[in-house]
């Protein structure tokens, strides 16, 4: 993998998903299960379909009222993660949103602090998408890079598999947001394209500390369902 913000390109650019795999293996890993062995995916390595969105605007609460200790995600002020959609008003997708929403932070939190190994990261996800993410995020910080401007995530797409799995995709809006030079501070603020949309489809499963964590990121750029 070349050191750039969006797996699939050569050079360094906005900030892109935490992908566990490269874009060629998208198509496998949403057909397929993951070591199933099979022809068929069951419930249990299900991740999100690509086709479907959401209009409802919302944001997942910063502060949960949960009793689970949570590491910090704080982002710098220069720094802005909008997510549009993310609230149902049914508490258990709420919840599966606010965590892969955290998941998504976590990742930029990780670049910002230059730091592969975040605790954050481990606490958000797992499976393969957290090797996927840490590598990604090691990629970044050796290019002498770090983010800013805002990124807006819009038109979910959950679907509950069971007590302790689910889908979820997802788009984001990276058109506002650009590469900044680690040292020197200097942004890179490279024009909007089709390229500046992507699309995430997830897996999260429920841990017994009742965290819903990514476990497979797979990703899209330019795709015609966030594309404007």
């Amino acid at each position: 993998m070349t050191a750039s913000l969006s797996h699939g390109e050569s050079t360094v650019k906005r900030r892109s998903l935490p992908v566990a795999a490269a874009l060629a293996a998208t198509a496998a890993l949403l057909l397929t299960a993951c070591g199933g062995g099979g022809d068929k995916s069951s419930d249990n390595d299900k991740i999100a379909g690509a086709d479907q969105g959401d209009t409802a605007s919302a944001s997942p609460s910063a502060s949960p009222s949960d009793s689970i200790n949570r590491p910090d995600l704080t982002l710098p002020g220069d720094i802005t993660e909008t997510f549009q959609g993310w609230k149902t008003g049914d508490a258990t997708k709420d919840a599966i949103l606010a965590d892969a929403g955290r998941a998504q932070t976590a990742v930029t939190y990780a670049v910002v602090k230059g730091d592969p190994k975040s605790e954050a990261l481990s606490f958000y996800q797992a499976g393969t998408a957290l090797p996927g993410s840490q590598d990604w995020v090691k990629t970044i910080v050796d290019s002498g890079s770090t983010f800013t401007g805002a990124v807006r995530y819009y038109s979910p797409n959950l679907e509950v598999f069971d007590k302790k799995s689910a889908g979820l995709s997802y788009c984001s809006d990276e058109s506002k947001a650009f590469n900044k030079n680690r040292k020197t501070q200097k942004i890179d603020k490279t024009p909007a394209t089709n390229d500046s949309y992507v699309l995430y489809s997830t897996r999260l499963e429920k841990t017994e500390k009742g965290i819903w964590q990514t476990t497979k990121l797979v990703s899209e750029r330019g795709n015609k369902t966030c594309t404007p």
